[in-house]
């Protein structure tokens, strides 16, 4: 396997290998051992979803030291995570709408990690094995309500806050990618995951010690500095080395 989407064509839900630029429909279980078919499929009346369904949705909070400096915050001595509710989750192509206009709301650029065995207990030396690939993400978020409350859940779990796609990767090294946002075709953010202060490894062994990971569960694993506002109109392209870009726009 290499680039895995998630997709609908009429009622029906399905994965597929994307191989330049055409799907071959996966046949069984995507987490299993799946075989995929020799013809692509025809392009006609398919769209587009998010590339997993996950239970939950892990975000990972001031994992790039200058992003922590950047909004004024400790480095954290352990990974610091919440929950994002699954309703947040948006497709890529699909529109991010902002709840309160007078409202800052930012951008956040982020790796995703995506489980693909039921793990817990694991240590970061063995977390590989349980780690179905990666994709790409936004964690759009509400700076308004964050800085007036002591947990960050509800800033950041508004609909379409989340967007998630558009394939996940499925035969790449997570620990050296470049990791950029455009705004309106401005590049904002501008860092690599090897800044990451807590490595993908580090974070699924961490979170796996709390609770139980399922296979499609998702983690953000945190964002660089450059975050910024967004408006209506804008233009949000994430673009992390190896992987198909996530364009989304802002009404």
């Amino acid at each position: 396997m290499a680039a895995i989407g998630r997709y609908q064509k009429g009622d029906e839900t399905f994965y597929a290998k994307v191989v330049d630029g055409e799907l071959f429909r996966l046949k069984g279980d995507v987490f299993g051992s799946p075989s995929f078919a020799k013809s692509p499929m025809s392009p006609k009346g398919i769209k587009t979803l998010c590339p997993v369904s996950p239970t939950k949705v892990i975000a990972v909070g001031l994992n790039y030291a200058d992003h922590a400096r950047e909004s004024n915050q400790p480095l954290p001595k352990q990974p610091l995570f919440w929950f994002k509710a699954t309703t947040s989750l948006i497709p890529d192509g699909a529109k991010i709408e902002i709840p309160f206009p007078e409202h800052r709301t930012d951008f956040e650029a982020e790796l995703v990690i995506v489980i693909g065995r039921r793990v817990r207990n694991v240590t970061p030396a063995a977390a590989a094995r349980y780690i179905f690939g990666y994709t790409t993400a936004q964690d759009i978020s509400d700076r308004t309500i964050q800085r007036s409350e002591s947990q960050w859940a509800r800033a950041k779990s508004f609909d379409t806050f989340t967007p998630l796609g558009p394939c996940v990767e499925t035969k790449i090294d997570p620990h050296n990618l470049t990791i950029q946002l455009f705004q309106n075709g401005q590049l904002r953010q501008n860092s690599n995951t090897s800044n990451l202060i807590f490595n993908c490894f580090e974070l699924v062994s961490f979170i796996s010690t709390n609770m139980t990971l399922m296979p499609g569960d998702v983690i953000l694993t945190g964002t660089p500095s450059g975050v910024g506002a967004i408006q209506s109109g804008d233009r949000l392209e994430v673009r992390i080395q190896g992987m198909s870009p996530l364009c989304n726009s802002v009404k």
